[in-house]
């Protein structure tokens, strides 16, 4: 029974509603499972390899999904909030039916690259402090950043609670009033970046995300959009972790 799923399983990942709804569904005699008409929803398929239509419909099996999103301000990396709006609120309704969760979070006046998936093993690797997956970050400052701050990151800064960050690569864009700069960090302590920059007495203004692991942001999508990731993109976030889960992510 490797590799099977109870179908009613399989269409409600897929968004085809409650197991009730399904078992109606199948009653009504909608769904074939390799052409033939089933009328048990509780019919074991394997969905890799059989092919499953709904109302003459072939699906497309994914198990997992992996979205990537141009966070905007004003919305927190949760999946629910009682009172803020959520990433997962902000999805489109063909990727809310997937019960995606962000991958870490993005402060809630940050904008920039936020993951999203279903996979929690891979969201584990990502965030995995032993995998040190770097997160480069686009900030305007207010101060001027100075080649003496650029070694400071590069030692490792002190933040306001003792500890000492792991070394980061800082490039100075600008260095003026307001400066630009682009950080890469490898680790994601509570509001690292805004932190880091006020043990050196700076203070950032707007602070952006550009890229994950070896993941960089689609500059096409405008703030608040979202899309799945490529094939080729889903290889580059494997690349960023390890074989621990490039194995994990190539059986599915």
């Amino acid at each position: 029974m490797r590799g099977t799923q109870r179908i009613d399983k399989i269409l409600s990942n897929l968004g085809y509603g409650t197991r009730k709804d399904i078992k109606k569904v199948v009653k009504d005699g909608a769904v074939k499972v390799d052409g033939a008409v089933i009328k048990d929803s509780g019919m074991h398929v394997d969905p890799k390899t059989s092919k499953i239509e709904v109302y003459d419909e072939v699906l497309t099996y994914k198990e997992f999904v992996y979205v990537m999103m141009n966070k905007p301000a004003g919305v927190v990396s949760a999946t629910y909030d009682n009172k803020l709006k959520t990433v997962v609120d902000i999805l489109p309704d063909e990727l809310r039916i997937f019960d995606l969760f962000p991958v870490g979070r993005l402060d809630i006046d940050t904008e920039g690259l936020l993951i999203m998936t279903n996979d929690g093993q891979m969201a584990h690797e990502l965030l995995s402090p032993k995998k040190h997956v770097s997160k480069k970050y686009y900030a305007l400052v207010e101060g001027k950043v100075t080649l003496e701050d650029q070694q400071v990151f590069q030692k490792g800064v002190v933040l306001d609670d003792g500890y000492k960050t792991l070394p980061a690569n800082l490039h100075i864009l600008r260095s003026d009033e307001h400066s630009e700069i682009e950080l890469v960090i490898y680790e994601g302590k509570f509001h690292q970046v805004k932190r880091m920059f006020e043990s050196v007495g700076k203070k950032v203004k707007y602070l952006r995300r550009i890229e994950m692991g070896l993941l960089k942001l689609d500059e096409s999508l405008n703030t608040g959009e979202c899309r799945e990731l490529t094939e080729e993109e889903i290889g580059i976030l494997k690349n960023s972790v390890g074989p621990g889960c490039r194995n994990h992510m190539e059986l599915n």
